[in-house]
């Protein structure tokens, strides 16, 4: 999964004096006995495009909510530039909120609506119109000033929305699911134009979506949730080169998943012992594991190659039978189905219109990878 973003090689989370703009602290929110988000912390940088990734249901637009005041906290604690905002009003905050259904006033043109806050605020006439005009220049919507939102597209729709919560000049703008109205195609162009646009301000975005590729497009680094809590935190390529957990290589991208135990480590390669693959599986990995040790080993179906012979190489080989084949255009995905009768998935680039010899149902290949392809899952 390629991502947008390039970064230098020390971030302000690695950096050991680099002090978080934002800091929640054990964070915790109940609704009765249900957890909706259990004991968070997380540290968010300044100009970071910080995203809150995971499935429904587990917790990341209720963290955003608290972030922006909507919601009060259980316990813990919520820090914004260093002033404790755990029980500020969220009209004090210094944070703006996008919401998923942009939340438009209907009877107000493009500019009033880009205006309304500025206007609330006591903003001069003549410095509340300099600051709509650039706003519409921002998003690029300068001719639809004087539209109403039900004469606009949903793609205009997100950006004079952006643009009234951009308006305000907030330290940290607050966006739930900012792209879920749009068609595929805007979808992904939007997101390039939001990352140009929050490089360009320098404004800190938190962003909650359900879209795994959306996360690793846009994202500075990603927390990833699920039931509460924060499964892993790091930059996209880490979280699927390097996930630390089997919930976190399953739901970032696809996955092969081979359970069995470790039968010898020397150095940081480790034999791991797959009966359901009726092999053993040579892996990479720094950390000392334990003989008899049960771990997963974690292969990306991109890793995988198909070999003519036995190559040395390649110490994980494996046959099987290809059972499905789905064609997406840039690339095919294949279903393997080994002798034991796991499936594991690998994919081909189609460089070629048309392959000469293409895979195809039921023919016999020999799959091989490298013991830096895979990695060792202790959870």
């Amino acid at each position: 999964m390629a991502t947008l973003r390039q970064f230098k090689p020390e971030e302000p989370w690695q950096a050991p004096e680099g002090e978080p703009l934002v800091r929640i602290e054990n964070l915790t929110k109940r609704f009765g006995s249900f957890y909706a988000v259990d004991d968070v912390s997380l540290h968010i940088h300044q100009g970071e495009f910080f995203s809150l990734l995971g499935p429904s249901g587990c917790g990341k637009t209720t963290l955003l909510r608290m972030l922006a005041g909507f919601e009060t906290p259980t316990s813990g604690r919520i820090f914004i530039d260093g002033q404790d905002v755990t029980d500020v009003p969220p009209y004090e905050r210094p944070v703006n909120m996008m919401f998923q259904s942009y939340a438009l006033f209907p009877h107000m043109t493009v500019a009033d609506n880009i205006a309304f806050g500025l206007k609330q605020e006591g903003m001069p006439k003549a410095e509340r119109q300099a600051r709509v005009a650039e706003m519409l220049a921002l998003v690029q919507i300068e001719k639809l000033a004087q539209r109403k939102p039900h004469q606009l597209s949903g793609g205009q729709r997100q950006r004079v929305a952006l643009a009234r919560a951009l308006a305000k000049h907030p330290k940290i703008l607050l966006l739930d699911e900012p792209l879920g109205a749009l068609d595929k195609k805007l979808r992904e162009q939007t997101q390039f134009e939001l990352v140009n646009i929050q490089e360009r301000l320098g404004i800190t975005f938190i962003v909650v979506t359900h879209d795994q590729e959306e996360a690793m497009t846009m994202s500075s680094r990603i927390a990833l949730l699920h039931e509460g809590r924060t499964e892993q935190v790091d930059p996209p390529r880490r979280l699927y080169e390097f996930p630390s957990t089997r919930y976190v290589a399953s739901f970032i991208g696809s996955v092969n998943l081979f359970d069995g135990y470790v039968v010898q480590q020397d150095d940081d390669q480790v034999i791991v012992q797959c009966d359901e693959a009726d092999s053993q599986l040579l892996v990479r990995h720094s950390q000392p594991l334990v003989p008899g040790m049960a771990v997963t080993v974690a292969l990306r179906p991109e890793k995988v190659r198909v070999l003519s012979q036995l190559d040395a190489d390649a110490p994980n080989q494996l046959r099987g039978v290809i059972k499905e084949i789905a064609y997406l255009g840039d690339v095919s995905i294949y279903h393997v189905e080994l002798a034991g009768g796991k499936r594991v998935q690998f994919t081909q680039s189609n460089v070629q219109a048309l392959a000469e010899q293409p895979l195809t149902w039921d023919e016999e290949v020999l799959l091989g990878w490298s013991a830096n392809s895979c990695g060792v899952l202790t959870e």
